[in-house]
């Protein structure tokens, strides 16, 4: 099975072409037959329960399990293919089902404890952080439930994995399915050349002439923001706000309302099991908030701060869009492209006129130059590594003293298969065994506007915080000095604070001296204009008030709907939608909006009643890129204080800690409301 299954393989690294659909059953099933094994093994009477023969074995089995499941989990999000996803659901229905065993097992849970009591107090910070991860990891798994409940909250998470899939499969099918084909280029009046190269290509791809509108995010986002066609711009917003869900020009084909609805029972059902009053409390078990109360007056603060600037930008945004474009009701659909005309008018700031200057390739570099300044690091492309498609890019991550120690794979462009959005993943987590030291190895995927025939991948200024957001991530993970991976980058971090160092990162695209690394024409390598930067800084804070309400619309509704869930009344999403809207939102949505079906962050992705981090998390990174600032930004004894304190400490201690000891002091907001334009 070894020499042929590729999951299998003793490999560095994963062999992604060779990995097929029926070597993904198989590949887990022999993992977790081992992982039983040995686990039966360390809870016999009068097995040898100390740190070595517990945890570290346990951290042993857990990365044996992660080289096999990485590669299909990865695989899954960006090549997807019918056999692939049938092979993966049926596979993750059983680690699912072993992962509920295992946190249930009593043995494993009294080893543990056994550890804590022997060695606990003598044991070093890292490994004492461990145990009491492990411990109330446990906990949270319903080690202590008596019978029925235990049964019962296994049969949950198993019901839960399945519906948080369904959910993901159903977001990322009904936004392949949809498309709009243009064979006349005037119908696209308005749109820039890049956006309409991109259409191009998309028409190409599927061996049509012309131009094919799809739900990717470059072209929703190049016909919302340039189309001068009201009403292709309006079938648009309509098919993207409901993908997934009961209205829309695919309603009820890939509807996600009873997987919502059952989502939320079962984690609610789970919470109260637990001991927890709901969904929201629990998730709090591993968060820095300490309670419900917080989490809502923090959300309310804000509200309270941004809503009134949120609401004047709008009635100056209408007036605009009735005077200047015609527009006598302002429509989401307008909302975009009213903006955009608004915004050059007012700071002569063309995005596509930026987006010359921000040629994928260069930023890349740039980002990697921006890195090296402030950690003393280099990424070095390797082109040996096997990959999953022609666009990928590995980098090995080598130190000042010209030893590798990480490494990253970058996929960066949109396609069909792959699933939207822009996140960092582990393929490889840091681990010290014996006298063996894995190295910490990162996925960073985007989807980014591909290249065209005439013109590299060109970002717009957002696209280039996306990228250096999640290669914040990255450098979390791949600059770890722990060797023990359930503690070690971002694993074990409270979630609410996972957010800092890629937040954090996103600063550097506003700093004119990081943009001058690689802000150059992509034709005639000219630099980013100082006057044209001066713009983009003026326009920084455009908005910002209806950007922040928005955010603030998703944390509530995402809390609010796991806090306030009642079994006998149901999920009510969409009233709970409507409440939170007239209490901090501006803009308010048609009815037959139905943005939650297609909220993956909440109900397949590890963001449940934790949507709020993002903006928890910025108060924390705008407060330490406050002491770059003060040392001139590109500060290498800074950023090695950064790296240090923050970045190589992973989960050894709380997040709070690691805070105050690179800030020395207690997190202040002043430098998140200054970064809105919002007083303290």
């Amino acid at each position: 099975m070894t020499t042929t299954n590729p999951l299998l393989a003793d490999t560095a690294l994963p062999d992604f072409p060779a990995i097929r659909p029926e070597h993904v059953v198989p590949a887990v099933e022999a993992a977790l037959t081992e992982y039983r094994a040995a686990v039966s093994a360390m809870t016999i009477p009068g097995a040898t329960l100390d740190f070595e023969h517990v945890m570290l074995a346990q951290e042993r089995l857990e990365q044996r399990l992660n080289r096999v499941w990485s590669p299909v989990s990865h695989l899954h999000s960006v090549a997807d293919t019918p056999a692939l996803r049938k092979a993966y659901e049926a596979a993750l229905d059983k680690i699912t089902d072993f992962s509920s065993e295992l946190g249930q097992n009593r043995d494993l849970f009294a080893a543990v404890e056994a550890v804590e009591q022997s060695e606990g107090d003598a044991l070093p910070s890292d490994r004492r952080a461990l145990i009491g991860h492990a411990l109330r990891d446990f906990r949270l798994s319903g080690v202590a439930l008596q019978e029925p409940a235990r049964s019962r909250f296994r049969v949950i998470a198993s019901e839960l994995s399945k519906l948080g899939t369904g959910f993901a499969n159903a977001v990322l099918d009904a936004t392949d399915a949809w498309k709009h084909h243009v064979t006349d280029k005037r119908d696209l009046a308005g749109m820039p050349a890049s956006g309409r190269a991109v259409l191009r290509e998309y028409a190409r791809e599927q061996d049509l002439e012309g131009y094919l509108v799809t739900l990717k995010q470059p072209a929703v986002q190049a016909v919302l923001t340039y189309a001068d066609d009201r009403a292709l711009r309006e079938k648009l917003y309509w098919a993207y706000q409901t993908r997934a869900s009961d209205q829309g020009p695919d309603a009820g084909t890939y509807d996600n309302s009873a997987r919502i609805e059952q989502i939320l029972a079962l984690r609610h059902e789970a919470a109260q099991l637990l001991g927890f009053d709901n969904a929201a409390a629990e998730s709090l078990a591993t968060k820095m908030a300490a309670s419900t109360d917080t989490v809502m007056d923090f959300l309310h603060d804000l509200a309270r701060r941004a809503r009134p600037v949120a609401k004047r930008e709008l009635e100056t945004l209408r007036a605009f869009a009735s005077e200047a474009l015609g527009l006598a009701n302002l429509e989401p659909w307008d909302i975009a492209y009213a903006s955009e005309k608004l915004r050059q008018q007012q700071y002569a700031l063309d995005e596509e006129q930026l987006k010359l200057y921000f040629p994928l390739p260069a930023v890349v570099e740039g980002l990697f130059a921006v890195t090296h300044a402030i950690y003393g690091i280099r990424l070095e492309h390797r082109k040996d590594v096997p990959v999953w498609h022609r666009d990928v890019r590995f980098y090995d991550v080598v130190g000042a003293d010209g030893r590798v120690f990480a490494g990253v794979y970058l996929d960066l462009c949109a396609r069909s298969g792959k699933r939207g959005g822009a996140w960092m993943d582990v393929c490889r987590s840091r681990f010290r065994d014996g006298e063996t030291l894995q190295l910490p190895i990162a996925y960073l995927t985007c989807n980014f506007a591909p290249p065209t025939e005439d013109a590299p991948a060109l970002l717009t200024h957002d696209d280039v915080l996306t990228l250096f957001h999640e290669f914040g991530h990255g450098l979390h993970h791949m600059l770890t000095e722990v060797d023990l991976p359930s503690i070690a980058g971002v694993d074990g971090v409270e979630w609410d604070a996972v957010e800092l160092p890629s937040q954090f990162m996103e600063n550097f695209a506003w700093n004119r001296e990081a943009l001058a690394l690689f802000a150059r024409h992509h034709t005639s390598g000219e630099p980013l204009p100082d006057e044209l930067f001066q713009r983009m800084l003026d326009a920084r804070h455009f908005h910002a008030g209806l950007f922040l309400v928005r955010q603030l619309e998703f944390g509530l509704f995402d809390f609010r709907l796991h806090m306030d869930y009642d079994p006998v009344r149901g999920a009510r999403t969409m009233a709970v939608l409507e409440q939170v809207r007239n209490e901090v939102s501006v803009l308010h949505p048609p009815a037959w909006q139905r943005f939650p079906h297609a909220f993956t962050h909440v109900f397949a992705g590890g963001y449940a009643a934790g949507y709020y981090s993002y903006l928890w998390a910025e108060v924390l990174s705008a407060d330490a890129f406050s002491r770059f600032e003060a040392a001139g930004v590109i500060d290498r004894e800074t950023g090695d204080a950064f790296r240090r304190e923050v970045l190589s400490v992973g989960a050894t201690r709380p997040a709070l800690d690691s805070f105050v000891a690179f800030r020395g002091r207690d997190p202040q907001p002043d430098a998140l409301l200054a970064s809105y334009g919002l007083s303290a």
